[in-house]
């Protein structure tokens, strides 16, 4: 069971799931919600591997504080991760709670509404990555998609190859990787 959260501090979590997405709206209403320190990383949400800034708030926390976040979907997107961050952070005597959503593991009715969106959330991946996958076979069958668009100029690196450049300068000059020119050589040769 949790100390009460109103002796401890409140520490935020916002997280995106792409570069290309801002930060500033969860920071700013977990800076509204009291929060003294707010942390924020840019990963995906359908695994905690490699989110250092949410195992650094949960390691920094102590018994009391509370771990705020905007929505649950900001912290987990499966029921396995959900319920262990939960699990650790109660171990600790630290509070989850939410600002957009009725949850405050510090209460009953909070963590039940807790597991509740938890399940939700989960269920709206599998629904989105179905979705995803029909739409791309339907797009393939109809001959339209024909995946992503090629990050390499072949014909550009087969004339430096024939202008005697070598493989680190061909990478350098055209912004990719050794491996891919590599590669290309190595077709070129079979």
């Amino acid at each position: 069971m949790t100390k009460s959260t109103k002796t401890g501090h409140l520490y935020g979590y916002a997280r995106v799931s792409t570069s290309d997405q801002d930060l500033a709206i969860q920071e700013e209403a977990l800076r509204a919600a009291g929060c003294t320190v707010v942390r924020s990383e840019k990963k995906t949400g359908t695994t905690t591997k490699g989110r250092d800034a949410l195992q650094t708030l949960i390691d920094f926390a102590h018994e009391g504080d509370t771990i705020v976040v905007t929505r649950i979907d900001r912290l987990a997107r499966s029921i396995a991760d959900l319920a262990a961050i939960v699990r650790t952070l109660e171990a600790q005597g630290i509070a989850l709670r939410a600002t957009e959503q009725p949850v405050d593991t510090a209460t009953a009715a909070g963590r039940a509404f807790l597991q509740m969106l938890g399940v939700f959330a989960e269920f709206e991946t599998a629904i989105r990555r179905e979705r995803q996958m029909e739409g791309i076979a339907r797009a393939k069958a109809e001959g339209v998609y024909k995946g992503r668009k090629p990050s390499i100029d072949v014909a550009r690196v087969r004339e430096m190859m024939a202008a005697g450049a070598g493989a680190t300068e061909i990478a350098r000059s055209l912004g990719i990787g050794r491996a891919s020119v590599y590669r290309l050589m190595q077709k070129k040769a079979a």
